[in-house]
This record gives structure tokens, sequence and C-alpha cells, in this order.
């Protein structure tokens, strides 16, 4: 069944950058910006990861939180972090489970190899916890921007 623009968001507990346990509905009554990127320190990853720091104040403004998920541990998260001074947590979603829910991780095929991974995918959660805006596939250096003027 896929998700769709005005479903309830499906619950997470992640652990973030710090080891803070994070649960979607500790967030309710600020918009939720969760991003699904494939991987830290990767050239795509990072353009998305940065547009989204460059971006930050912004997104602020509009009482909006940001989430980074990928299948990294804390400690790849707190370097990505560190190197690239990113002001929002990164979760870690060590067993792909929550991409899973958000459809969001499967197979993937790069250069003729097929692999189970994490898509590069967006979604953007209301302050009631209701799926606003979804975006699927998206475009790493282009996507904040995109989701900032959408919201």
């Amino acid at each position: 069944m896929a998700l769709k623009v005005g479903d309830h968001a499906p619950e997470f507990s992640l652990p973030d950058t710090n080891g803070n346990i994070v649960t979607l509905s500790s967030l309710k009554g600020s918009r939720v910006v969760l991003y699904f990127y494939p991987r830290d320190n990767t050239p795509g990853c990072t353009k998305e990861a940065c547009g989204f720091r460059d971006n930050y104040a912004q997104f602020q403004a509009k009482n909006t939180l940001i989430f980074g998920v990928s299948t990294d541990d804390a400690k790849s998260h707190q370097k990505f972090t560190q190197k690239f001074d990113l002001p929002f947590p990164l979760l870690t979603d060590a067993d792909g489970q929550v991409a899973t829910a958000y459809e969001s991780y499967g197979l993937k095929k790069f250069m003729g190899k097929e692999y189970v991974g994490v898509f590069r995918n967006t979604f953007v959660i209301d302050t009631e916890g209701n799926i606003e805006k979804i975006y699927l596939g998206v475009k790493a250096e282009l996507h904040p921007a995109q989701v900032l003027a959408d919201i």
C-alpha cells in the first residue's frame, strides 16, 4: 500500500547523531522534513545535506525541523555532521525499518549490480503528523531549495 499525501506519517523512534532518541510523536506541533539518503560523505548526499544546511535558517523561520535518515551508524553521522557543519540531526536507521515504512528502502541497481539500499525520497510532515508532501527520487543538489519553496 503506497503512502500518499494526507496519510498519517508512520511513527518512528531512531537515535540521532548524539545518541538521543527522536520520535515522530514528540515532534507534533512542528512541521518536519524527513529526508532519506543513501550514504554519508558521498557526492550527492553531501550536496543535499549542504543544501538543507544553507537554507536551515529559512526552514526554522517556517517552524520546520529537518532530519536526514540513512542506515549509516552514529559515528559516521558525527563525522559527516562535523565535516560539513550540519545544524540538524541525522538519524540512524540501521536495519532500514523506518525507510521501509516510508517506502524508501529496497532493491536498487548501480553499474549493473543489484543491492538493497535507501532511496533518495523526502516527506514533509505537517504539525499534526500527517504527510503534507512527498518527493520521490529527488535530484540532490536542487531538492532542498525546492522543498523550501513548496512550504
